[in-house]
């Protein structure tokens, strides 16, 4: 008798290996529905033909049996499993009495792998944002977001990512990642920035005796990083002996170093970037004036000084 393997879609190629414990095809009849063999891309696959069939006639012909014959261990082995392996093959065996044949069909899996991802961008608050994360493999992989910062809670599911009228609290680093359980998730990252206009979040006064030095703090949230300025009424201070300016990223720092009774008053800083301008009174008074000196609630808008603040940067351009 003979034994053959048949690919109906690709003849893979093969050799014999005896005694090699691979995968059994079970079916023993033509009639069965195909067996399923699962197997990833790139592992190898051995496909058993581990009998050859023959009928015992000691018995009656109810009690017929069908046997495994050792002397016929035929096995295909398919190194570096591909795509283009997967499909039907067939067992095919010549006995004396008839032919026997018994099918698997090979299904190869594919692990995950994102080819397209969206590049990181820089939007202004209030725009529209559509992130994109493209993946293949087999099955098709389900695509997750996650916003990593503050807190990576789980977003949409799909390949797009819609952000309508995208906020400052949505700037972060987001995470897209494939998964389809054949292998470890495939994951791509993309950084999104929102610029936004200043807000002057916090002020601090100064309760400073004569002679002494005064500090007027005020600090600044934007995007991009804010430029600051500093007025005291309608002129706007520049460093000299008496006075320092000092700024440090989102922070400013306005220092009269030897305090006089002229300089007790009402101080206003501006923070400004291409997208607009907040200013705030701040405050360096005389003590046992009761002047509160957490002035952070005096954030105040003055026509005037927004205007100045406009032709100064306008110039600097």
């Amino acid at each position: 008798m003979s034994c053959f393997w048949i690919q109906s879609i690709l003849i893979a190629g093969f050799f014999v290996l005896f005694g090699f414990e691979g995968f059994p095809v079970i079916s023993v009849d033509s009639q069965r529905s195909t067996d399923n063999i699962t197997i990833r891309q790139g592992d190898t696959a051995v496909i058993r033909c581990v009998w050859c069939l023959y009928v015992n006639l000691s018995y009656s012909q109810q009690d017929r049996s069908l046997s495994i014959d050792p002397r016929c261990p035929y096995s295909l082995r398919i190194q570096k499993v591909d795509v283009f392996d997967e499909g039907p093959y067939t067992c095919s065996i010549q006995t004396k009495q008839q032919p026997k044949t018994s099918q698997v069909y090979l299904i190869v899996q594919v692990p995950p792998v994102i080819y397209k991802v969206s590049d990181d961008i820089i939007v202004n608050e209030g725009s529209n944002v559509t992130l994109t994360c493209l993946a293949s493999g087999r099955p098709d992989p389900s695509i997750t977001w996650r916003l990593l910062n503050p807190s990576a809670e789980a977003l949409d599911v799909g390949e797009y990512l819609e952000i309508s009228g995208i906020v400052r609290s949505q700037a972060g680093r987001y995470e897209c990642k494939a998964s389809n359980d054949v292998s470890t998730p495939d994951v791509k990252y993309v950084n999104v920035v929102v610029n936004y206009p200043p807000y002057i979040k916090e002020v601090r006064s100064s309760e400073t005796p004569v002679g002494q030095a005064g500090v007027l703090h005020c600090e600044a949230s934007a995007v991009p990083q804010p430029e600051f300025e500093w007025y005291r009424d309608e002129r706007r201070l520049s460093s000299s002996q008496s006075v320092s300016i000092q700024i440090s990223g989102s922070r400013t720092l306005l220092v009269v170093a030897n305090v006089t009774e002229d300089d007790y008053g009402n101080y206003t800083c501006v923070a400004t970037n291409r997208l607009g301008i907040h200013n705030a009174s701040v405050f360096l008074y005389k003590p046992g004036t009761g002047r509160d000196i957490n002035a952070s609630g005096c954030v105040c808008q003055s026509f005037w000084l927004l205007l100045l603040s406009v032709l100064s940067a306008l110039l600097k351009c």
